[in-house]
């Protein structure tokens, strides 16, 4: 797999354990506010960190590149990525395209997103999500953006299928305060945000987090400025040969998460179901036919 493939940030995970005390603490403050933090010139960034400029250096190498410029090459690669707009998208793969059909080049992107991302996903960072969501003690609210509303509206019909106590957050941000009233300390906002990341979902899970609240962030690759206040992530691979980011990754998991918390909590979500299709029986919503 191309060095390229891996962002900075899923190189300082993977290899966070074997960094000395010194380049954890600057893996720390590069990631505290991931990717700016690592614009600046070697010594602003080693000063930053309180740690010295050769600290600097050998970690960028510890992390597989040449040395400290290369490595803010990557980071301002990536911050572009993130403020890309549809039309620049649109023009980067256009330019790239091979002969082959869209069809066949889209799959091939999707499957490389779906073997990226697994590889860097934490098994017990999911699990962990599995467990807070399907714990009915806390009530688990739902908020998307412009796009990923749709993601947010999707989970939500699922969880609240089979628990009792979610709530999908409306589209229009003025609104929100009021649902932050009803979010208690220790209640779970589940928030989705892929780049073009909105001030107004920062803003939101900030407010959320200093009320106590739990948050369990989706964003892409890169990373939501909104990962600051998380609790729990899933990074999912969202690059295509298209001017939209994909969804297929993120959507995978969501429904991967939809069947660990029916298994884990099946007794109670049964009934619940059982009850749901005999509402669905009497408004006579879906065709029967016999």
């Amino acid at each position: 797999m191309p060095a390229s493939d891996f962002t900075v940030a899923q190189r300082i995970h993977d290899g966070f354990d074997a960094l000395t005390r010194a380049e954890r603490q600057l893996a720390n403050i590069i990631l505290e506010n991931y990717p700016v933090s690592g614009l600046g010139s070697i010594t602003a960034l080693a000063e930053n960190a309180d740690v010295s400029t050769p600290t600097v250096a050998r970690m960028a190498r510890k992390l597989g590149f040449g040395g400290f410029p290369e490595m803010q090459a990557q980071l301002r690669a990536e911050l572009e990525a993130t403020i890309s707009d549809p039309l620049t998208k649109h023009d980067k793969w256009a330019a790239d395209a091979p002969d082959t059909h869209i069809l066949n080049r889209f799959a091939d992107n999707v499957i490389d997103n779906l073997r990226n991302t697994l590889k860097h996903l934490n098994a017990a960072e999911f699990d962990r999500i599995v467990e807070v969501l399907s714990n009915t003690e806390h009530t688990v609210a739902v908020v998307g953006g412009r796009l990923s509303h749709s993601l947010a509206s999707y989970f939500f019909t699922h969880l609240q299928m089979m628990r009792d106590g979610v709530t999908l957050i409306e589209r229009n941000s003025s609104s929100w305060p009021h649902y932050l009233l009803s979010l208690k300390e220790g209640d779970v906002l589940v928030v989705f945000d892929m780049r073009r990341y909105e001030q107004d979902l920062l803003r939101f899970a900030e407010m959320a987090r200093a009320r106590g609240v739990r948050i369990i962030l989706f964003t892409d690759q890169w990373g939501s400025p909104a990962g600051k206040f998380a609790e729990l992530q899933i990074h999912s691979r969202i690059e295509v040969p298209s001017t939209w980011d994909s969804s297929v990754v993120t959507m995978f998991i969501l429904e991967a998460i939809i069947s660990a918390v029916q298994n884990q909590s099946w007794e109670r979500s049964k009934d619940r179901m059982e009850e749901l299709e005999d509402l669905f029986g009497k408004t006579r919503l879906f065709r029967k036919f016999v």
